[in-house]
């Protein structure tokens, strides 16, 4: 199951383009003998937008059919890293074949343009800057995959 990140603004080179491109890699590898994988990012240029619709149109242009989408949201549910490498395991055993990952602007998303099987999760109730969600999306991919793959990366307490 391919796994795709669309977020509104790039990283530029430097420690967060480092670290997420780190944590796609490693889920890539070691998705990849367990069916879920290439992770990709997409950074969508923020200054070619102006409005919540336009950023929402954007990021879910072209999404496949039959796709799992997850649109970040301060509002959305808070799911434990268990119960994420569940929710994508379910979905790969299923036949999906994609999951996409949205991250919208500062002013979130257009309600209306977001796909009505969109489902809205959060990484708690704090504010966090757009490149570390992206940074955090990642490794919580990437822990999913070690998750499914019986990896020791994930200690449960």
């Amino acid at each position: 199951m391919r796994m795709d990140i669309r977020a509104i603004g790039r990283i530029k080179t430097g420690p967060e383009r480092d670290i997420l491109d780190r944590y796609m890699n490693r889920a890539t590898g070691a998705g990849r003998a367990i069916g879920l994988g290439p992770v990709i990012e997409h950074g969508i240029d923020l200054r070619t937008f102006k409005t919540k619709r336009s950023e929402t149109a954007a990021l879910t242009a072209n999404i496949p059919a039959g796709a799992l989408i997850f649109a970040l949201d301060e509002t959305g549910e808070s799911l434990s890293s268990v119960s994420f490498a569940r929710i994508l395991e379910r979905a790969r055993d299923e036949g999906t074949r994609s999951a996409v990952f949205l991250i919208g602007g500062a002013n979130g998303y257009d309600p209306i343009n977001l796909p009505s099987h969109t489902r809205l999760i959060s990484f708690g109730k704090a504010t966090w800057p757009h490149k570390l969600v992206r940074v955090m999306l990642a490794e919580q991919i990437y822990r999913a995959v070690s998750v499914l793959a019986g990896a020791p990366y994930h200690r449960e307490g």
